[in-house]
């Protein structure tokens, strides 16, 4: 699933392309939005809510989109070959007398009334990308339930709305303790210093092609994606493991020395990466 600072990047393309320009092309492709027609109408802007696109547009409504796993939404200048995937996949297209914003794959898309858009994002926390962003509020929803562990309580969008798994694993290894420290065992200073080191991980990377939490060139992430490669710190070798209520495993990855604590049963760790 993308994380927050790709969404980000999403809705800064398509502002750029859509915002302030009349439609010309309007093409929902899913059976209850299929006599819905946005030709005539001007967008008004793209706005990023952690992981959902909100597409604003005249007369008071809004697209709905989020990406999930495979989703994507690509522009081209009009002439230009499309090669975001093959016409089945398309979702949406809108267009304008410039270009053309398409969405593959996409698993979320719903037309609603921009009054009605807290239906679909008034349940998250506060956006680290966002101009809510709360890092108090934050802290306390991510404390409420002591008992869970860090990883999973990172994920949860309600808690706090822009960390996917790559920053999950990323902000875990940053603060010394596994994915499966209960938040409550989470020692005080740390505890402090999430809100402030997530937004500044999300923030450093919202405008790279290619995201970074180590500053070293060609050696981008600590330990998501490196097992069982040797921990970048000690030369361990970084485990992966699934993680997750049981409804949604996602692979997990941490360095066993630079991150003490709580571990994994046997049977959720990976013997090799498969990510």
């Amino acid at each position: 699933m993308p994380e927050g600072d790709t969404v980000w990047q999403t809705a800064s393309r398509l502002h750029h392309a859509l915002a302030g320009k009349v439609l010309t092309r309007s093409d929902l492709r899913v059976p209850r939005l299929a006599t819905a027609d946005l030709t005539g109408r001007t967008v008004l802007d793209v706005t990023p809510r952690g992981k959902h696109l909100l597409t604003r547009v005249e007369g008071g409504l809004t697209l709905h989109t989020h990406l999930r796993m495979d989703g994507s939404w690509k522009v081209y200048a009009n002439g230009r070959r499309w090669g975001g995937g093959p016409g089945h996949q398309i979702r949406a297209i809108l267009g304008n007398a410039d270009s053309t914003a398409v969405g593959y794959r996409l698993p979320v898309l719903e037309l609603l009334r921009t009054t009605d858009e807290h239906r679909v994002v008034g349940h998250l926390g506060p956006d680290l990308l966002g101009p809510d962003w709360d890092p108090d509020l934050a802290l306390a929803h991510l404390l409420q339930d002591p008992a869970r562990p860090l990883g999973e309580a990172l994920l949860d969008q309600r808690n706090l709305a822009g960390i996917g798994n790559v920053y999950k694993s990323e902000l875990c290894f940053l603060l010394g303790v596994t994915p499966w420290l209960p938040v409550g065992d989470l020692p005080a200073e740390r505890a402090a210093q999430l809100p402030a080191l997530a937004k500044r991980l999300l923030e450093t990377n919202r405008d790279r092609p290619i995201r970074t939490t180590t500053g070293r060139r060609g050696q981008d992430l600590f330990v998501y994606g490196r097992a069982p490669r040797p921990c970048l710190r000690c030369h361990t070798s970084v485990r992966v493991a699934d993680q997750g209520d049981g409804s949604r495993e996602r692979p997990t990855y941490w360095c066993p020395t630079c991150q003490p604590g709580p571990a994994p049963a046997p049977s959720r760790t990976r013997r090799r990466h498969t990510d």
